[in-house]
């Protein structure tokens, strides 16, 4: 089944009250949901739903297993020690190049998120091109993170082999890396980078925070953070999959009202890395990179395409088909039966 048919699909699975609605009916209750960083922004809507109970309202129990970054994620998926994962859509078109059909189902972020920054300790760092040789933190090499860099070196006539990556996580371990010296540069989300601004220890070099930063740096809208799945779990699973779409189009909707101090109630304590007022600042930062409706753009799509074909010699060689690594038609039933 193509992925063109998960409209019949989530149709008939509507007819029938699936979803939150009537969520004892999914094929599939137990789950294993990976991510790569739990608590940084990039997932806070996977972190407040599984707070505000929203998983169990439907009838699902999620497992959520936390690893040092996206790629982490994406091979426990492959390995099938997960069911579904929250990542960067950049992973479902890299693995479409490798006939490895991964599909997302939902948009949480809009614009990444990810803060490129020079390390002061390191010396003066004010262009990509004066990153040659030096040592650049990301969450984990292959996460999306690393990806950025990868397309800002190309765009700017070098080579990821030109840099050397060292995973540093997306937490403490991150804050510590720059704080000892351990890197020069740092790629990295919130509420680190946050931190690390606060604290002077970094010159921000390329910001996707906002949607400004996100044309400046890749030309055109990115989808960020998803919720993505084998095409063949989301074959087999349809009702499972659309009472998952269902809790991540009530966050987003959530998330889209609500204040800040209305975030801050709900997230445990060790989020805020010890200054709850900074992670205020950081989400504030941070709130216009989520998705109000969980909907993909095919130009968002496209202009991830276009950026890992620049640096992604698998994805430059294949012939990929952008409908195949996302569909809306979830989404949509979704915001039909939360009207």
């Amino acid at each position: 089944m193509r992925i063109q048919n998960l409209i019949a699909v989530a149709a008939v699975a509507l007819a029938f009250g699936v979803g939150g609605a009537n969520a004892q009916q999914v094929e599939k209750k137990d789950l294993k949901l990976a991510v790569g960083g739990k608590p940084l922004l990039y997932y806070l809507p996977l972190t407040l739903a599984e707070r505000l109970g929203y998983f169990k309202e439907a009838g699902l129990n999620v497992e959520i297993n936390d690893f040092g970054g996206g790629a982490k994620s994406l091979q426990a998926l492959v390995g099938g020690s997960a069911d579904v994962v929250t990542g960067a859509y950049d992973h479902t078109v890299q693995m479409q190049a490798k006939n490895q059909p991964i599909v997302a189902v939902a948009l949480l972020g809009r614009y990444p998120g990810i803060v490129l920054a020079s390390v002061k300790k390191a010396g003066t760092i004010t262009s990509i091109k004066e990153l040659k040789g030096k040592k650049i933190g990301v969450t984990a090499p292959g996460s999306s993170t690393n990806f950025m860099v990868n397309y800002l070196l190309t765009r700017n006539g070098m080579k990821p082999e030109d840099v050397s990556f060292i995973g540093v996580g997306g937490g403490p371990s991150a804050v510590a890396a720059v704080k000892r010296g351990e890197i020069d540069a740092i790629a990295n989300l919130d509420p680190v980078i946050s931190q690390l601004e606060a604290d002077g220890d970094i010159t921000p070099i390329a910001d996707t925070r906002t949607e400004k930063g996100t044309l400046d740096t890749y030309g055109g809208p990115y989808p960020a953070a998803v919720l993505y799945a084998t095409q063949s779990f989301v074959e087999k699973n349809p009702k499972t999959t659309q009472a998952l779409v269902d809790v991540f189009v009530k966050t987003l909707k959530w998330l889209d009202q609500a204040k800040t101090e209305d975030v801050l109630k709900v997230l445990p304590p060790e989020y805020f890395l010890g200054n709850q007022t900074l992670y205020a600042q950081a989400f504030e930062h941070s709130k216009p990179t989520y998705s109000p409706d969980g909907r993909f753009t095919q130009a968002g799509a496209e202009a991830a395409y276009t950026v890992l074909k620049a640096f992604d010699p698998a994805v430059a060689s294949a012939s990929i088909d952008l409908s195949k690594t996302y569909t809306n038609s979830f989404v949509e039933d979704a915001h039909k039966r939360l009207k």
